[in-house]
């Protein structure tokens, strides 16, 4: 059986084909239906003849009001190749080893029974003003040519690398661009994503925060879940969504109804906070910095709490000094770069917040 373990091997192994299922992007996708309209979405980790999120995509261009989908693989896809020398020929050597990419501009009802409920991309091909062409280099997100369409996209969506993702997710906030991705809740407290929640530029989505999700996993793969549909079906027991538009929940105050005392809310030895175990246990009359659970990233209210940093094992090394003093930050010996140290006991991340009055 996949999980957390399977996951970290895979990501010391690169192995990033983890592809997501089309009822989970459906389920996420639903809550951000009116941001579509007359917009350019880009999949730029999406190989249109296995991704579930092109086929989302195609599926709904017209029901969405789509301006262009664009998709792009990186070279070397597991696809099977065989579909690729329908639209290129039989020019190419090897079509496992191309990177290309597919631009649709419209959809259309060829058969005339008032649905569109075909996404293979040799139908899509039919119509002249959808192209698909080689791309000049290997399809790497950081590639010229694929940061170029980046530029062109109002909006991203994908499954990205997760042996990539701080770079990922840096890119698209480098380029100010809209994004609803997939995730691990453990980057959560990575440096980049951190910063991004704390200026409020990322959030979590509404669906499978920490709860596991199922990808389907390449036959090659030996550890798994269960086999569905004749694929290979792993479960990533910290799976999340990751977006910067509007989220409801994040608009949300949390009720506060627990009282501030000394014994149930001891201050750690190292950083002038106190301990709250869970994000429902936050005091309502305490208005010094309180140390939470990554969790509480999912309920997180800017309007409520102000974030004011991590006390993690990297916390010494990227806080500001001034960010330090405030928290009159003194190092432990069991604090290994800055965890939060509780009696003498190193706790696990916590994230440092204040209400908002």
């Amino acid at each position: 059986m996949a999980g957390n373990a399977d996951l970290h091997a895979a990501n010391k192994a690169k192995k990033d084909e983890f592809y997501t299922k089309l009822s989970d992007i459906e389920l996420e996708l639903r809550n951000y239906r009116s941001y579509f309209k007359d917009k350019i979405v880009f999949c730029n980790c999406d190989d249109p003849y296995e991704s579930n999120f092109f086929k989302y995509f195609a599926l709904n261009f017209n029901a969405l009001g789509l301006k262009k989908l664009i998709a792009t693989c990186y070279n070397g896809s597991p696809v099977s190749g065989n579909e690729l020398l329908l639209d290129f020929g039989d020019t190419i050597d090897d079509p496992k080893k191309i990177a290309y990419k597919v631009e649709i501009t419209e959809v259309t009802d060829v058969n005339g029974d008032g649905a569109i409920n075909l996404a293979d991309v040799k139908y899509l091909m039919q119509n002249d003003k959808n192209v698909i062409s080689i791309l000049k280099g290997n399809g790497d997100f950081r590639s010229q040519e694929c940061i170029e369409l980046l530029k062109e996209a109002d909006i991203v969506v994908t499954n990205p690398p997760f042996s990539l993702f701080r770079e990922y997710v840096t890119q698209l906030d480098e380029y100010n661009k809209d994004f609803i991705i997939m995730g691990n809740t453990n980057t959560l407290v990575c440096k980049e994503v951190f910063r991004m929640f704390k200026a409020d530029r990322i959030r979590t989505g509404y669906t499978h925060f920490n709860t596991g999700m199922f990808f389907y996993v390449p036959d090659s793969f030996e550890k798994f879940h269960h086999i569905e549909d004749g694929k290979k079906i792993a479960r990533v027991s910290t799976s999340c969504w990751y977006t910067n538009l509007p989220v409801k929940k994040h608009k949300d105050f949390l009720v506060l109804y627990k009282h501030y005392t000394q014994e149930e809310y001891p201050k750690y030895d190292n950083y002038d906070a106190i301990n709250v175990n869970t994000y429902t246990d936050i005091p309502c009359d305490y208005d010094g910095v309180m140390g939470v659970p990554i969790t509480f990233l999912d309920k997180y209210n800017p309007d409520q709490f102000e974030i004011i940093w991590q006390a993690s094992g990297n916390t010494r090394a990227c806080a500001p000094n001034e960010i330090l003093s405030e928290l009159s930050y003194k190092p432990h010996k069991e604090d290994r770069g800055g965890c939060a140290v509780l009696k003498g006991q190193r706790c696990y991340t916590r994230i440092l917040i204040r209400r908002k009055k």
